[in-house]
């Protein structure tokens, strides 16, 4: 029997019963299967997806998620890939596309991100446990009380590179209770000093990925910017849209709670 599904970019794909090998493309998403209890069905994964580390250690790497190996992908014969619009390349997908049944996610809100995972679930035959995570995700991240903090969440330096509006950081930023000062600009600009000195955030919020900032950054961005203070947060919390989800609330009552007293020091 031939299943039609549509991803959350429009585009539909089929499937006879459900997927016995199935490639994951997105760090955060290939997560969520092993979550779903996927760990037999997952035949392939990229360079970058490290969770949870003992399962992903023994599949086969495809690549990174802009720079696939074909060929290996054609080893594994994959009845399944899912895939993300941002964080793949577009022409690589739109190759895998013609040549096996391929899902996009297409992730900005919260929303975005548990119906990605309840249709993962579906598409995959673990509705039921895609459900209970999607509803503890839900439970555990409802809006917080705004805190009146001003932030400015980097990802990148030289050049110093910001999450903007309309992304998934940045609707995570404000239901931590943070108002995010680049939130004006789209998706990821880069920013020179000058407009960091304008926009002025209280708290700079560097994260651990994509870029790996560390502690030993603090005391450089605190002396190029003296009127705010740089904390070091878990990129994967304000980036990962998938199960690891789990965990974002608990972090955000720790992490508001430290902002809370950083800036009224």
């Amino acid at each position: 029997m031939e299943n039609r599904y549509t991803d959350q970019m429009g585009n539909t794909i089929h499937l006879r019963g459900k997927p016995r090998r199935i490639i994951s493309l997105v760090p955060s998403q290939t997560e969520l299967l092993f979550d779903l209890g996927l760990d037999e069905e997952i035949v392939g994964i990229t360079d970058y997806c490290i969770h949870p580390a003992d399962k992903c250690r023994g599949k086969t790497a495809v690549g990174g998620p802009k720079s696939v190996d074909f060929a290996r992908i054609d080893e594994l014969r994959p009845d399944l890939i899912i895939a993300n619009k941002e964080e793949n390349d577009r022409e690589e997908i739109e190759k895998l596309q013609g040549m096996y049944p391929l899902w996009m996610s297409d992730i900005s809100t919260f929303d975005d991100a548990l119906a990605m995972i309840e249709g993962v679930g579906k598409l995959v035959g673990r509705a039921d446990e895609a459900l209970r995570i999607a509803c503890r995700i839900r439970d555990s991240i409802t809006p917080f009380d705004d805190t009146g903090i001003t932030v400015a969440y980097f990802i990148w330096q030289n050049p110093y590179m910001v999450a903007g509006g309309s992304t998934f950081i940045d609707e995570m930023i404000g239901r931590c209770g943070l108002t995010n000062v680049f939130a004006s600009l789209p998706r990821y600009p880069a920013v020179t000093g000058e407009q960091i000195r304008e926009a002025r955030p209280e708290v700079m919020l560097l994260c651990s990925e994509p870029y790996l900032f560390t502690d030993r950054h603090i005391d450089e961005f605190q002396k190029t910017f003296p009127f705010a203070r740089a904390v070091v947060v878990d990129g994967e919390i304000f980036s990962w849209y998938g199960s690891r989800l789990q965990y974002a609330g608990d972090y955000f009552r720790s992490l508001r709670r430290r902002l809370t007293d950083i800036v009224g020091e």
